[in-house]
Order: C-alpha cells, then sequence, then structure tokens
C-alpha cells in the first residue's frame, strides 16, 4: 500500500506577484517519488504554511501526475483576502472550495424537455406544460 506520511517536494516555477488580482501564482511542480499522488487539501496547507497564509485563500487546479508517477504539476493561486478571491474566482471554483453555495438545478435533459413540451401550447396552458407530467397518468 502506498505510505501517506511519505515527504513530498513542493518546487515553484514562473512566480508572479500580481497586484491588480491581489495575488500570488505560480506553476507547482510536485515530486512524490513513493506516493501514487498528493490530495489538494495536503497542498493547500503545505502552501499555506510555506507562503504564511490561511488554507481557504490557496486555490489549486490542473494538477496532472506525469508519465510514470512520481511527479505532478499544476497551478496555484494564494489570494491576499477573501473578498479578492470572491471577486476573481470563476465561480465553479468558489463552489468547489466551498466559499459558494452550489445551485441545485433539475438536469439538462428535463430542463431541455420540459421546454419542448411548453412549446406545444398556448397562453396559460404554458405553465401547467412546463411542470413534470404526473406520475399517475
Amino acid at each position: 500500500m502506498a505510505d501517506n506520511t511519505a515527504a513530498i517536494t513542493l518546487r515553484t516555477r514562473k512566480f508572479i506577484t500580481n497586484r491588480l488580482l491581489s495575488r500570488r501564482q505560480f506553476i507547482l511542480d510536485i515530486l512524490h517519488p513513493s506516493r501514487p499522488n498528493v490530495s489538494k487539501s495536503d497542498l493547500q496547507e503545505k502552501l499555506a504554511t510555506l507562503y504564511k497564509s490561511e488554507k481557504d485563500r490557496v486555490v489549486l487546479f490542473g494538477l496532472r501526475t506525469h508519465f510514470g508517477g512520481g511527479r505532478s504539476t499544476g497551478f496555484a493561486l494564494i489570494y491576499d483576502d477573501e473578498a479578492s478571491q470572491k471577486k476573481f474566482e470563476p465561480k465553479y471554483r468558489l463552489i468547489r472550495n466551498g466559499l459558494a453555495p452550489k445551485v441545485e438545478r433539475p438536469s439538462r435533459k428535463l430542463r431541455h424537455e420540459r421546454k419542448n413540451r411548453a412549446k406545444k401550447v398556448r397562453g396559460t396552458k404554458k405553465t401547467k406544460a412546463a411542470e413534470p407530467p404526473k406520475k399517475g397518468k
């Protein structure tokens, strides 16, 4: 089995302090020779201690493990504060990090079926046609 306590080495490349977006951004190279992979939460904790910030301000994405294992590369952002993170991060990454609620919607297929049912009727019946069909009928 894999040893999750094995040492990992973090290296940063192309480090940029982006003042306009109030963040630090860089490419992250992870060396993990005795592990199959490293979890994002472990990496967030390590980067937060390394760059003296909160764990919640660290955003990781685009992690790819190299062929043969032992090495991964990804992209990391460290925001200065939560307000700038909420302002500049895409919504899906905010949801992923738990900073925005996920909007529950019916499936794409169901939405299209409702739309097409509503197209077949006119006037006030459109709202009734857009509702899901009754189970009994």
